[in-house]
């Protein structure tokens, strides 16, 4: 027996079991390796622990615009507020606090005599400089830096980018692809989701939960005739008939100064109303947000509070008590799916910015199939024209060749499973190469072993000069292939990334099997044996 023998053949045999325990988990394991999202999907041909790309299985293919000008006006009418608040606990009245534009804000005081005393907080806002003053008038304009306004667009994408990416990890798909194109686009992905309309609506819904207290001065009648009172605002509850699918709107008088917003959520979660057993969404917040939900229920006993979800009443609950726990419930005759859609934007958080669908693909089922077992047909007729010739011309080698690229094949598909790669269109074609860079591999080794063999060395001498002659040219091949690999990774996208991903795990896997496995049979069938005289190449 040659050195390490055992040793080796219990390496190939722990990686055939482990390339088997991946491919085709028993019940007991496959939680453990997989857990239930990677489970989900079963394409008939493949193994269901392989994630399929968009192309194979149907899916969503969407492409937003975030509207920057939004994001950028949402944070100087912030800023405008913290402005109002700050002059306020100064004993400062404030006549006006207006945007001008998207980068602009006004601010008028009651009274110009108090001039002075406001210029320090103007101050405290390093994002704004002073655009033009009005001593006399009591009337300053800020506008926001040009380096601020870059930055604030730039944050706008990254972080709806990370909350679409929240939102779409909650719903459960399995390896979406998101990711920003160009200043303000992002490209979303959804391999095997099938209802478009759904997922639209959890990920551009923008998600912003508002808690503000009704108006209660004035009747909506009035508001609606016009004499709606400074600081209000006329907002709506839809109803939505069950059965008709008619929508009635309901108007409430709302004030506008937010007391509450979502981004003190903890959580968010469906819950069932054990009265009228409609879903309805449960939130609690942390303890920041708790102490704030109680200050303002306890400063506010038996007024109503609107809870408003992007500028949509959902309830408008009158106050009892004060509420101690964070906790509040979102009602609105909800299905079960709204609700859940609506509690996984709320744990994810909002967006911040409004986004728009600028182009929309849906994939089909059928396609994916078709694609599917065109793909594996022409794989596998490869495949057998490859190993035939290999039999006919090589004969025992040529059949130790081609259980060499099973295992290949094997060792390519499980460790793609392993690491929850997506098999991709592309994906297919790289698997296609590598099968002819594990065959054009053994070739090379078997004719150095003929060169020694014509030489008159012996077969253990042939076999052994063979793979020593054939090493560092097969690694520099497979090495200068996995780079290619690599940079087609790296600065890929899509389906180009499909195709590296399979080409690179394919060429470590042919690096394995070509070399350390091939020779292994070689070793067991030629060399172990004393009486070999000869070797069928």
């Amino acid at each position: 027996m040659r050195r390490h023998l055992w040793l080796r053949i219990g390496i190939v045999a722990t990686v055939f079991v482990a390339s088997l325990l991946y491919l085709y988990p028993p019940p007991f394991a496959r939680a453990y390796l997989y857990g239930p999202a990677a489970q989900a999907r079963r394409a008939g041909i493949l193994p269901s622990t392989l994630n399929l790309g968009l192309d194979l299985q149907g899916g969503i293919h969407l492409v937003l615009g975030v509207d920057l000008d939004k994001a950028i006006e949402a944070q100087v009418e912030r800023a405008g507020s913290g402005i109002r608040a700050s002059l306020e606990r100064k004993g400062i009245a404030v006549k006006d606090i207006r945007r001008r534009g998207t980068t602009e804000l006004v601010v008028e005081l009651l009274s110009p005599a108090t001039w002075a005393a406001a210029q320090p907080t103007f101050g405290e806002l390093p994002m704004f400089e002073t655009k033009e003053t009005d001593q006399a008038a009591g009337r300053v304009v800020l506008a926001l830096r040009a380096r601020e306004g870059t930055a604030l667009r730039d944050l706008a994408v990254r972080q709806g980018l990370e909350t679409i990416r929240n939102r779409v990890d909650q719903f459960g798909v399995a390896e979406p692809s998101i990711q920003q194109q160009g200043e303000n686009r992002i490209l979303i992905q959804l391999p095997g989701v099938q209802d478009p309309e759904r997922a639209k609506a959890l990920i551009g819904k923008t998600a912003l939960l508002e808690f503000k207290l009704l108006d209660e001065r004035t009747s909506v009648e009035e508001a609606l005739a016009g004499k709606l009172p400074e600081g209000s605002e006329v907002l709506y509850q839809k109803h939505v008939d069950k059965e008709t699918r008619q929508e009635r709107r309901v108007p409430f008088v709302i004030q506008k100064k937010t007391l509450l917003t979502g981004a003190d959520l903890s959580t968010a979660r469906v819950s069932i109303d054990q009265t009228t057993s409609e879903p309805y969404v449960s939130v609690e917040f942390n303890a920041a947000g708790a102490r704030a939900f109680a200050e303002l229920t306890e400063a506010n006993v038996n007024k109503r509070l609107a809870i408003i979800l992007d500028g949509s009443v959902h309830s408008a609950p009158v106050i009892r008590e004060r509420i101690p726990s964070g906790q509040a419930q979102i009602t609105g005759g909800f299905t079960t799916e709204e609700a859940t859609d609506l509690a996984i934007v709320l744990r994810a958080g909002a967006l911040p910015a409004p986004v728009q669908v600028l182009e929309e693909r849906t994939v089909g089922p059928s396609l994916g199939a078709d694609s599917i077992r065109q793909g594996i047909i022409a794989i596998l007729a490869s495949t057998a024209l490859v190993c035939l010739f290999m039999l006919v011309y090589y004969r025992l080698s040529g059949l130790i060749a081609n259980v060499a690229l099973g295992l290949n094949l094997l060792v390519l598909m499980a460790v793609m499973a392993g690491f929850h790669a997506t098999l991709t269109l592309p994906g297919i074609a790289g698997i296609a190469l590598t099968v002819g860079m594990a065959v054009d591999t053994n070739i090379l080794i078997f004719e150095r072993i003929r060169e020694e063999l014509r030489s008159g060395k012996t077969v253990r001498s042939a076999i052994d000069a063979g793979f020593s002659r054939a090493f560092k040219t097969v690694v520099d091949t497979h090495v200068t292939v996995l780079v290619s690999g690599l940079i087609l990774y790296q600065f890929g996208t899509g389906p180009v990334k499909g195709f590296a991903v399979s080409l690179m795990i394919g060429i470590l896997a042919s690096l394995f099997t070509a070399v350390f496995f091939t020779r292994l049979l070689f070793d067991l069938i030629y060399t172990a044996s004393r009486k070999v005289v000869s070797v069928s190449i």
